[in-house]
Order: C-alpha cells, then sequence, then structure tokens
C-alpha cells in the first residue's frame, strides 16, 4: 500500500480495560455520547509545528494501493462498514465518504481504524455538527483551541469531515505518543479524564463492533 505506516496494535493497555464486552451496544440504539473536555497543554514548538504540518494539508484522501490483495481487503472492509453504519448514515454516498476518509485518516496517523470508529461513536454518535457543552466540534469532538494551535484559528472548519478527523486523528495519535502507547491514558487524555476508566472501556466496547470481518 503506498501509503504505508505503522498501525497502532490493539492489545491490553497496560490498565485492565474492564466491561469492555458488557458495555457494546447496538449499532442501532441510541448511543450516549460521552464528550470532553480536551485539556489545553502548553507545546514546544517543535510539537506545535510537527503538529501543524501534520494537519495542513487539505487535498482530498486518495486511496493507492501497491498489491491488489490489500485493495481487495480494503474493499471487503468498506462494505462491511457501510453496512454496519447504514442505520446512522443513510445517504449511500455520504456513508462511503466517510468511511473512505476515516480510513485514509487513521491509517495517515497510524492508527486503527475499528479503535477511530469506536471513538467516533462514543463522542459525537456519527454526528458531523455535534457540539458538546464544553464546545468540542464534530464528529470526533475537537475542542476549538486545536484551531488555534495548529490550524489556520478558523474553529468552524472543525465542522468539515475531512478536517474534523484529520484533526482528531493527529491529536489523538499525539496523546498516544506522549502516554508511550498506553492506549487507556491516551483514551483518557483524548476525553479530559485522564486516568479514569468509564470513556476508555466505553470507546474499546464501541471498537469491538468495528473490527474488520475475519
Amino acid at each position: 500500500m503506498a501509503m504505508a505506516g505503522n498501525v497502532l496494535p490493539i492489545g491490553l493497555p497496560r490498565r485492565s480495560l474492564l466491561g469492555a464486552a458488557g458495555g457494546v451496544l447496538a449499532l442501532g440504539a441510541a448511543t450516549p455520547v460521552r464528550a470532553g473536555r480536551q485539556a489545553e497543554e502548553p507545546l514546544a514548538d517543535s510539537v506545535r509545528g510537527a503538529l501543524a504540518a501534520a494537519v495542513a494539508d487539505g487535498s482530498p484522501p486518495k486511496v493507492q494501493f501497491d498489491r491488489v490483495e490489500d485493495r481487495l481487503v480494503y474493499l471487503k472492509w468498506l462494505g462491511a462498514m457501510s453496512d454496519r453504519l447504514k442505520r446512522r448514515k443513510s445517504e449511500t454516498q455520504t456513508r462511503l465518504e466517510f468511511l473512505e476518509t476515516l480510513w485514509y485518516e487513521s491509517k495517515r496517523a497510524g492508527l486503527e481504524p475499528a479503535l477511530v470508529l469506536g471513538l467516533v461513536q462514543v463522542e459525537s454518535g456519527f454526528r458531523k455538527y455535534a457540539i458538546s457543552v464544553a464546545g468540542a466540534r464534530g464528529y470526533m469532538q475537537v475542542m476549538p483551541f486545536w484551531a488555534r494551535l495548529i490550524g489556520d484559528g478558523d474553529p468552524a472548519k472543525l465542522f468539515h469531515m475531512q478536517t474534523n478527523l484529520r484533526f482528531g486523528c493527529v491529536i489523538l495519535r499525539h496523546y498516544l505518543d506522549r502516554e508511550k502507547g498506553d492506549l487507556f491514558m491516551t483514551l483518557g487524555r483524548y476525553n479530559g479524564s485522564r486516568g479514569k476508566a468509564e470513556y476508555p472501556n466505553a470507546v474499546m466496547a464501541s471498537r469491538r463492533l468495528w473490527l474488520p470481518p475475519a
């Protein structure tokens, strides 16, 4: 695949994610949104520059594969995820564009698409224009201060699908690096509830719904 990168492996994090299987909700059911408040933290100039560069490319995702086998795996994934998401997004083209972009941005950031889908489900319930009580916006509930820190300063752009997914994936990757690969602490930091189990458990439970077909 042309856009190769290291994809985040999912295993047991440092702290056990308790109750994940029991917390799985049917896709057709109303999912409680657990968006939190990402904390604005000081960033070194080098980190800010790297994050800004990571979100700067606004070109649409162009999925390319070096091998036919990889393309077939991707198409199988796309078909399966489209079926699962149909109740959330009934319009076929909108649903496929969302999944194609999420897959692209997940892989670009070295993240597992199932993890990002689980996070989107918990954060926004797949609502493009969701706004939390803390002011977080869009699919991945990105706080507006990120637009000022690493974007062009316009928080309204966080409602743009690819922009929101790009920011969300870049931020999640940043937190994962800061937490040295500890997924439990990473998810808590993303939600603004670092060290508490409820949010990581919810995301990992939702992730199970989005694992690719065998």
